[in-house]
């Protein structure tokens, strides 16, 4: 199967509520502007269609809201048209969960639920082993969380983890915008 039509498959959100800060306690994120820009356009790089930003806040969803009408009918969608085309896949959601309940809409079948961390989990899929799943037709939603990680109860109700990205060095404290480009790759590169 092509890449692009394999890459359809592959659905991403990332989720500003519920995470944890550097405590362990359940909060919920700002919407960074790097975050949705630079994860769209590693999204778009690779063929995905759909990149969601999960938040329950209005004030971050008119926030994004004016950020994705500048660049795909402002000023910035004449200046720099690559940007608008890449922010094209972006949605927004109140939740993951109403992403799962779009997606399995959409596909006529629930998605298999994949959790990101910079900790090992429990229920670990190989990165090879979820490329050749999503590679048979099988929808996947990736969950990258903000903040210092996803909530307990999103990593629980996941149906897999993916393994953390290690560097070899001990150190282990990518960006959300890292990891993602690092793992869509080891997903879907060649």
């Amino acid at each position: 199967m092509p890449i692009d039509q394999v890459a359809k498959n592959l659905n991403l959100a990332l989720v500003h509520h519920p995470v944890v800060n550097r405590l362990g306690e359940s909060i919920g994120s700002a919407v960074t502007n790097l975050d949705v820009h630079d994860i769209a356009r590693t999204a778009k790089t690779y063929g995905l269609a759909r990149y969601f930003i999960t938040t329950p806040y209005a004030d971050q969803h008119q926030l994004l809201r004016e950020l994705l009408d500048h660049w795909q009918t402002g000023h910035g969608s004449r200046s720099n048209p690559a940007r608008g085309e890449a922010l094209a896949i972006v949605r927004l959601a109140q939740s993951p969960l109403e992403v799962v309940a779009g997606l399995t809409e959409l596909y006529g079948v629930r998605p298999l639920v994949v959790v990101t961390s910079a900790q090992a989990r429990p229920n670990q899929v190989s990165y090879q082993e979820l490329g050749r799943t999503i590679r048979e037709a099988v929808p996947v939603l990736l969950l990258f969380g903000t903040a210092h990680g996803l909530a307990p109860e999103l990593i629980e109700q996941s149906d897999y983890s993916l393994p953390p990205i290690c560097g070899g060095n001990g150190y282990n404290h990518l960006s959300v915008r890292s990891a993602a480009s690092i793992i869509i790759d080891r997903l879907l590169g060649s």
